[in-house]
C-alpha cells in the first residue's frame, strides 16, 4: 500500500493559491452575501485548507450600499461601539449607519464572522468593499461569484 497518499498537507504561505473574486451585493441580503464572503475570505472551500494560515481570496464587494435587510432590521438593528471611557457606549440604528457610512454595514457583518485574533485581521486585508459599481483592481482579473449558485 502506497503510504504517501495518505499523507495530510498543510498549506503555508508558500504553496497558497490566493485568487480574485468579486460580489455584486446589489440586492442581496447582508447577512448571507457576508457569510459567503467570509468563506471565501477564510478559503474554507479549498481542498488544502488549514485553519492556522491565510489560505482565502481576496474579495471585491462592489455596490455595498444596495444591500437588503429582512424584516425590520433597517430600524432596529443596532450597532454598537464604545470609546473606552466610562459612559463612552454609542449605538447607531442601521439606517442611520448606512446614512453616514454606506459600506460600515457590510465590513461590520464581515469582519465578525472571522476569527478574533491575529489571523482574522490580516483576512480581514484582503477584503476591499465599494459603495459603487468601479473598482481598481481590474488589472488582477477578478472572478465574478454568482451567490444564488452558492449555498
Amino acid at each position: 500500500m502506497d503510504t504517501l497518499s495518505y499523507r495530510t498537507v498543510s498549506a503555508n504561505k508558500e504553496t497558497v493559491n490566493k485568487e480574485w473574486v468579486l460580489i455584486d451585493a446589489q440586492d442581496e441580503v447582508l447577512g448571507r452575501m457576508a457569510s459567503i464572503a467570509a468563506k471565501f475570505l477564510r478559503g474554507k472551500y479549498k481542498t488544502n485548507f488549514t485553519p492556522h494560515v491565510d489560505c482565502g481570496d481576496n474579495v471585491i464587494i462592489i455596490n455595498a450600499d444596495k444591500f437588503k435587510l429582512t424584516g425590520n432590521k433597517l430600524d432596529q438593528k443596532e450597532y454598537v461601539r464604545h470609546s473606552g471611557y466610562p459612559g463612552g457606549q454609542r449605538t447607531r440604528t442601521a439606517r442611520e449607519l448606512l446614512q453616514k457610512h454606506p459600506i460600515g454595514a457590510v465590513e461590520n457583518a464581515i469582519r465578525g464572522m472571522l476569527p478574533k485574533n491575529r489571523l482574522g485581521r490580516d483576512l480581514f486585508r484582503n477584503l476591499f468593499v465599494y459603495a459603487g459599481s468601479e473598482h481598481p483592481h481590474e488589472a488582477q482579473k477578478p472572478k465574478k461569484i454568482d451567490l444564488t449558485k452558492i449555498k
